[in-house]
């Protein structure tokens, strides 16, 4: 081979090399930069195929309110879990799954934990196994006055935000349950509703929890 062939060899894998590296970097930073949902649903899809009415509330829209979180350019983690799943351990599935994400460079708070109803006591269970100030969680009916003395072991920590609708017996003000964790809350903000459709509001993607969920994912801590 000509020495201006070695040459031309030398600089051709010169770019390619270098192009493919920085394609990575532009990759990696790209994917460190979105934004993340846990999204954990509520008990009765749980417990039921998700065609199935509840009597009161209508179907649990579950497809729908995994596409209004994508259609805000979210990358949902999500699946309907088998029924009589286990509170605490499947909160520890899902710290495992954060902890992988952490460790590929994912900012903590471009991670958010959205629960509704007993989702939303698994997301409670995450915050408090994995401890880190900086991530987000959406707790979404699913606290109740009792909850301090019946699950003594839960503690808040990260970014929390509570939605709960005024006409709902499964949630009201976590006020209580802010005051007697002994983690790091960063942010902490409540909202409460007046839909009227007691626990069937979290059935269906509404713009009143689903807007609000989303501005906090989006790290905008105001609200506004």
């Amino acid at each position: 081979m000509k020495k201006s062939n070695y040459i031309l060899f030398f600089l051709l894998s010169f770019y390619f090399i270098t192009g493919c590296e920085k394609s990575k970097k532009e990759t990696a930073s790209k994917t460190a930069e979105q934004n993340y949902i846990f999204f954990l649903h509520n008990k009765f899809a749980e417990e039921n195929d998700l065609n199935i009415e509840h009597p009161e509330y209508g179907k649990v829209e579950y497809a729908e309110i995994i596409k209004a979180f994508k259609k805000d350019g979210f990358v949902v983690l999500s699946e309907k879990r088998k029924r009589n799943t286990d509170t605490e351990n499947y909160a520890k599935k899902i710290v495992s799954q954060i902890d992988s994400l952490l460790k590929k460079g994912i900012k903590p708070n471009h991670i958010t934990v959205v629960g509704t109803s007993k989702g939303g006591y698994i997301a409670q269970y995450v915050s408090t196994f994995i401890a880190n100030p900086k991530l987000n969680f959406v707790f979404i009916g699913c606290y109740q006055d009792t909850d301090c003395e019946n699950y003594p072991e839960i503690n808040f920590c990260g970014n929390i935000l509570t939605i709960y609708e005024k006409s709902d017996l499964y949630g009201v003000s976590a006020i209580k349950r802010k005051k007697t964790s002994k983690l790091k809350i960063n942010k902490f903000r409540e909202i409460e509703l007046n839909t009227n459709l007691k626990h069937g509001f979290l059935f269906k993607p509404l713009k009143e929890w689903i807007e609000p969920t989303k501005m906090w994912a989006k790290r905008n801590y105001d609200l506004k």
